[in-house]
C-alpha cells in the first residue's frame, strides 16, 4: 500500500509542538521516496550521459569548443534559474503535482534535444530540459524536508546520493554505448520511457496534502532580473578572449560585466522589498546559509565544470570511444556512492555531520590539485586515484551541506530554503562550465598555434584549413589530429588547477559553518518535543538489543 505523506503532520501538532519522527515509519519512508529518487535519477542521468556523447555531437553538428561548453551551460542556467522559482512553487501548492508536471516539461525537451538538427535548436531543447530539471532538483530535496526530521535525514540523502552516483555512473557508460551502437540522438531519446516509469512510481508511491499559505505570489521580476544577470555574465566569460570576439579587459567586457552586476544589484533590491521574494533576503543572509550558498557555488563549480570535461579529455586527448571514456569515469562516481552512502549512515548514527564537509572540501581540493598535474601521457590509474578522490569528497559534500541548512529553517521555508543551496550550486556548476570552457578552449588554441608554427609551410598550410573544419579529428590528417589530442591532453590540467584555487574557497566556507546540533524533529521544535522523540528513540533502541 502507498504511503500517505500529510504535510500538516510533519510541521505542528495540537499543542503547537513539532511532530515527531514516530508520524511516518522506515518502510513508509521509502515507499514515497521510491518515485522520487527514480524521477531525480532520470533527470541527472540525463546530465550525464550527455557529457560522453559531446564530442560526438559538436563533430556531426560541426559545432565549436564554446558551444560544446553551452551546451552543458544551457541546460545548467535553466536549471539554476527556475529551481528558486519551483522552491517556492513547492511551498504553495500540492508538490507531487509540480513534480509530475517537472517531468512533462523534462520529457518534451528530451524529444525536441533528441530531434535537433543544428546547435541553436539543441540549446533551446536543452533549456526545456534545465527547466525540468530545476523542478526535480528542488522538489525532491523539499518533499524529505518536510516528512523527515534531520537528525534521520542524513541516512535518506544518502540513499539520493546512492541514486545520484549511480546515475553518473552510468550515464557516462550507457551513453557511450547508444553513441557506438544506436547514435547520439538516443542519449536524449532514452531518458523518455525512464521519465514515464517515474511518473508511475510517483502516482502510486507518493500523497502529499496540500498545506497552501494565504496570500502569496511569485516573484517573477526577481526570477527574471536574476537569469538576466547570469546569463549577462556567462555570455561575457563564454567569448572573452578570443580572437573572433573580445579581449578580457576591453570595452566590450566592461560592458557586459558593468550590465552583469548592475542587473543583479537590481535583483537584490527587488528581493528586499517585495513580499515574496524568490531568494529570501532573511534566509540567505543567515550565517550557515550565506557559508553554504558559498561553499555550493564552489562544489558546483568543481563537480559541473571541471568534470564535464574529463569525458572529453579521455576521448579527445587520449583517443578512447565514448563507451571506455565512460567506464574510465567510474573511480568517481564509486567514490561519491561510498562517500554519499556512508556519510549519510554515520550523520544519522551519531548526529555529527560537519566533520564530514570538512573531510569532503579537504578531499576536493586535494583532488582537484593533483589533477591539475595531468597531461597527454599521465597513466590512466593515476587519473582514476586523482579522480576517485575528488569523488569522495563530492559524495561527502553535495547533500550534507543542504542538510545543514534544512537544520536552521522551519518546515514552511524548507522549499525556499532547499531550492536556493540547488540554485547556487547549479549556478556554480554554469559558471564553472562557462569559465573554465573559455580557459580550456584559449590554452588548447595557444598550444596548437604553437605546434603548428614548428611545421614546414605545406603542413602548417593543410593543418590550418583543417582546424576550421571544427573538432572532427577523425576527418583530419593523422599529424594535425595528434597536435589536437596533445594540446587538449596538455590543457586540460589547467582547468582543475582552477578548480582547484575555487575548493579552497568551499574548504574555508564550511569550517565556518556553526556546528549546530541536528535537531530530531522536523519542525523546529520545542524541547518538551525534542524530549519526546529522544525517548521513543532509546524505547525503540532498547528493543531491538532485547530481540538479538
Amino acid at each position: 500500500m502507498a504511503a500517505t505523506v500529510g504535510e500538516t503532520r510533519a510541521s505542528t501538532g495540537g499543542d503547537g509542538s513539532a511532530r515527531v519522527a514516530g508520524a511516518m515509519t522506515h518502510r513508509e519512508i521509502l515507499e514515497a521516496l521510491t518515485g522520487l529518487i527514480a524521477a531525480l535519477f532520470t533527470a541527472l542521468l540525463s546530465s550525464t550521459i550527455v557529457s560522453t556523447a559531446l564530442p560526438t555531437i559538436i563533430g556531426e553538428l560541426h559545432g565549436t569548443q564554446t558551444q560544446y561548453a553551452w551546451i552543458i551551460t544551457t541546460a545548467l542556467l535553466a536549471t539554476a534559474a527556475s529551481t528558486p522559482i519551483w522552491g517556492k512553487l513547492a511551498d504553495l501548492y500540492n508538490k507531487k503535482v509540480l513534480v509530475q508536471t517537472a517531468i512533462v516539461i523534462f520529457v518534451i525537451g528530451s524529444v525536441i534535444a533528441g530531434a535537433a538538427h543544428n546547435v541553436p535548436l539543441l540549446l533551446g531543447a536543452r533549456v526545456i530540459q534545465g527547466i525540468g530539471m530545476g523542478g526535480l532538483t528542488a522538489l525532491v530535496v523539499a518533499i524529505i524536508g518536510t516528512i523527515i526530521p534531520p537528525r534521520d535525514r542524513g541516512r535518506y540523502s544518502g540513499y539520493m546520493g546512492a541514486a545520484m552516483a549511480v546515475s553518473m555512473s552510468g550515464g557516462p557508460i550507457l551513453g557511450g554505448v547508444l553513441v557506438d551502437t544506436a547514435g547520439w540522438r538516443w542519449c536524449f531519446y532514452v531518458c523518455v520511457p525512464l521519465a514515464v516509469i517515474a511518473l508511475f512510481l510517483l502516482q502510486r508511491t507518493l500523497h502529499v496534502e496540500t498545506v497552501k499559505k494565504d496570500n502569496v505570489s511569485i516573484d517573477w521580476m526577481g526570477a527574471t532580473l536574476l537569469t538576466a544577470g547570469v546569463s549577462v555574465l556567462l555570455i561575457w566569460v563564454s567569448f572573452a578572449g578570443q580572437d573572433d570576439y573580445y579581449a578580457w579587459f576591453s570595452k566590450e567586457s566592461a560592458f557586459f560585466v558593468i550590465g552583469g552586476l548592475a542587473l543583479l544589484g537590481l535583483t537584490m533590491f527587488v528581493e528586499s522589498k517585495v513580499k515574496d521574494p524568490i531568494l529570501p533576503i532573511k534566509i540567505i543572509t543567515e550565517r550557515t546559509t550565506a557559508l553554504a550558498i558559498i561553499a555550493s557555488i564552489a562544489v558546483g563549480v568543481g563537480l559541473f565544470g571541471a568534470t564535464t570535461f574529463l569525458t572529453q579529455y579521455f576521448q579527445t586527448a587520449r583517443g578512447f570511444d565514448p563507451t571506455e571514456a565512460g567506464l574510465l569515469t567510474i573511480p568517481m562516481v564509486a567514490g561519491m556512492l561510498v562517500a554519499s552512502v556512508g556519510s549519510g549512515q554515520l550523520i544519522t548514527k551519531f548526529g555529527q555531520w560537519k566533520p564530514f564537509i570538512v573531510a569532503g572540501a579537504v578531499l576536493l581540493l586535494v583532488g582537484f590539485g593533483l589533477l591539475s598535474t595531468i597531461d597527454h601521457a599521465t597513466s590512466l590509474w593515476t587519473i582514476g586515484i586523482f579522480i576517485a578522490i575528488v569523488g569522495l569528497g563530492t559524495g561527502m559534500l553535495m547533500q550534507n551541506i543542504v542538510l545543514a541548512v534544512q537544520n536552521t529553517v522551519s518546515v514552511e521555508n524548507i522549499g525556499a530554503a532547499s531550492s536556493i543551496v540547488a540554485f547556487f550550486r547549479t549556478f556554480g556548476g554554469a559558471i564553472g562550465v562557462s569559465v573554465l570552457g573559455s580557459i580550456l578552449a584559449t590554452r588548447v588554441k595557444t598550444l596548437t598555434v604553437d605546434s603548428v608554427s614548428t611545421l614546414p609551410p605545406e603542413q602548417q598550410a593543410v593543418a590550418g584549413k583543417s582546424l576550421q573544419d571544427g573538432l572532427d579529428l577523425s576527418n583530419m590528417p593523422d599529424f594535425v589530429s595528434q597536435i589536437v589530442r596533445f594540446a587538449y591532453g596538455d590543457a586540460t590540467g589547467r582547468i582543475f588547477l582552477v578548480a582547484a584555487v575555487v575548493a579552497v574557497v568551499t574548504l574555508v566556507s564550511v569550517i565556518f559553518i556553526p556546528n549546530r546540533p541536528l535537531r530530531t524533529t522536523i519542525d523546529i521544535a520545542t524541547p518538551d518535543a525534542e524530549q519526546k522523540y529522544e525517548e521513543e528513540r532509546e524505547e525503540k533502541n532498547e528493543e531491538k538489543n532485547l530481540t538479538r
